[in-house]
Parts: structure tokens; sequence; C-alpha cells
């Protein structure tokens, strides 16, 4: 009798048996970089539009918190995120020109006493009762003045840039230490940009709308 068959039999269970924990390990490692990059902000959409007093920032961002970035807050650590902008002018023979460049911060913060979170800018501020609605505020920025009504030149060709960024260096000193090596606190989008071309039209069509 021939012990070939189930020596070869016994070896591929053996082999089966362990490759199947090796399977899941790896399939976890491989789902780490996809869980870290979950937390993070892109931006979605966004768009510089004309007033009847100059024109205006509207963006959308994906903001996704980790749940340290979260419990920071709830234990009290105020949050800076900052919305950065510019609008360039793109020249062949030199460097581009920045005619805008501006930044809105914005402070996340929790009152335990009372149960609230407040978003700041500068001195008006709002409160919630929940940190989503926080998030949800705070993805959407609308009507943001950034330059005046004759800022732009017509059938000039500009590009805008935006961003936004959790700015750690407003962070208390012993989180500003964490954050140089931690993935929680690199919260920082790429920066989002389009052209545009102001045209006569535009400032009359704001009017009309208005």
């Amino acid at each position: 009798m021939s012990f070939a068959p189930f020596l070869v039999s016994r070896l591929h269970r053996v082999a089966m048996t362990l490759w199947r924990p090796l399977a899941l390990v790896a399939l976890m490692l491989l789902m780490v970089p996809a869980a870290q990059a979950a937390d993070g902000i892109t931006v979605s959409s966004a768009s510089l539009d004309p007033t009847d007093d100059g024109w205006q920032l509207e963006a959308e961002f994906n903001i996704n918190f980790s749940p340290r970035l979260e419990e920071a807050v709830n234990r009290g650590v105020p949050l800076y995120f900052v919305v950065d902008f510019e609008l360039a002018r793109p020249r062949w023979y030199w460097f581009d020109e920045k005619p805008i460049q501006l930044t809105q911060t914005y402070k996340i913060s929790y009152t335990p006493l009372l149960r609230q979170y407040r978003i700041s800018v500068g001195n008006a501020s709002q409160n919630f009762t929940r940190f989503d609605e926080v998030a949800r505020v705070l993805s959407r920025l609308r009507g943001l003045p950034v330059a005046g009504k004759n800022a732009l030149a017509n059938g000039v060709a500009y590009q805008a840039s935006v961003r936004m960024r959790l700015d750690t260096a407003q962070l208390p000193k012993p989180f500003q230490f964490d954050a140089i090596s931690s993935h929680d606190w690199s919260l920082a989008s790429d920066w989002y940009r389009w052209s545009v071309t102001p045209s006569p039209g535009d400032q009359a069509a704001a009017s009309i709308n208005r």
C-alpha cells in the first residue's frame, strides 16, 4: 500500500490550516491604510461667485474626524480649523501674481457644564448640542467675502485655490508634541484649484439675481 496519497492529503490539510490565519492577518494589514485614510479632509466642490459688493467663496468639504479628535474636544481641548484661499494670475515670464490671499479660522470648543459645542469665527459664534452638527456646519462654507467689486479684471484668467486644515500650532503644548507623531492630528485637505475668468456681465447678473 502506498502512503503517498495519504501524505499529500495530510500536507494539504496542514497547509490550509496555516494559510487561513495568515490570510486573515494579511487582509487586516491591507485594511489599516484604508481606515487611516478615512480620517481627513477633502474638498468636494468650490466656486467664486459675483455679488453686488464683490466676490464671495462657496465650498463643500468632507471632514472625517477620528474618535481621538472628538474625544479631545469633549475633554475641553479647542480645535482650530483654517480655510486658506488664494487667487493667482498666472504669468509665463515670472512667478504667478497672487493679488488675493486670505485665511479664515474656525474654533471648535465644548463646555461640559452646558453640554454645548461651539463654533467661533472672530466675535461671532454658534452653539450646538451634538458633535455631528458641528462637523456638518464646518463642512459647508457659505458666502465668504474674498474680493472687492473691482479686484478682478474682466477677461483675465485667474486660478482660485482653497483648502482646509487643522492648525496644530494653536493646540495646547502637550498636544502639539503628540501631533508631530500621531496621524490622528493630521487633518488637512489638498489644494482644490479651478479657473475663474470674470466677464462684464457677472456683476450685472448678480444684481438681477439678488
